[in-house]
């Protein structure tokens, strides 16, 4: 992506946070700078607040622009993460917004996972979690531990990627901040 859409996508994850935050109401969608945010693709909005995580919401699949996905994924992530109390409006200005523009899901083999560049989705049954390429690299987890986290996230236990059963999805991200 080019600086230009970086930043259109940035302001436009900003202003949906501010305008639903401070008045309950929806910010206007700018026009886009390329054809590209037009796309339909999958994000994730990572909201962290003085190094903290305070929310972060994403989708794979969509049937909207991808401005559109990143303006929805940040107010998810400032009001509807449940770890997480709502953001309140003295907070949006402290708030550092990061967003993972994605690649869609390919099944993928334990043995072919590349720490930093693939992400993971498990899912067995109901069960379903996934975790961002960053998260592996930011907590310095080889493949085996990055597999086991993300079982984690899922509500399984750890080693349940090993189970034939586990369908294992990877997808690439490009994060900026």
């Amino acid at each position: 992506m080019t600086d230009e859409e970086k930043k259109q996508l940035l302001d436009v994850a900003f202003q949906a946070i501010n305008a639903y935050v401070t008045r309950d109401g929806y910010a206007q969608l700018p026009k886009p700078v390329s054809k590209r945010l037009t796309e339909h693709r999958g994000a994730f909005v990572t909201l962290n607040m003085q190094g903290f995580l305070r929310g972060c919401i994403g989708t794979f699949i969509t049937d909207k622009p991808l401005i559109e996905v990143v303006a929805d994924m940040a107010r998810e992530a400032a009001v509807e993460d449940p770890r997480f109390s709502p953001v309140v409006p003295e907070e949006v200005s402290e708030l550092e917004i990061q967003i993972s523009v994605l690649t869609p899901l390919k099944p993928i083999v334990p043995e072919d996972i590349e720490v930093g560049r693939h992400g993971l989705f498990i899912t067995r049954g109901p069960y379903r979690g996934v975790l961002l390429p960053q998260v592996a690299t930011e907590y310095g987890w080889d493949r085996q531990e990055f597999l086991d986290q993300t079982c984690m996230k899922a509500g399984l236990q750890k080693g349940c990627w090993k189970d034939p059963k586990t369908v294992i999805e990877a997808f690439e991200a490009e994060v900026f901040a």
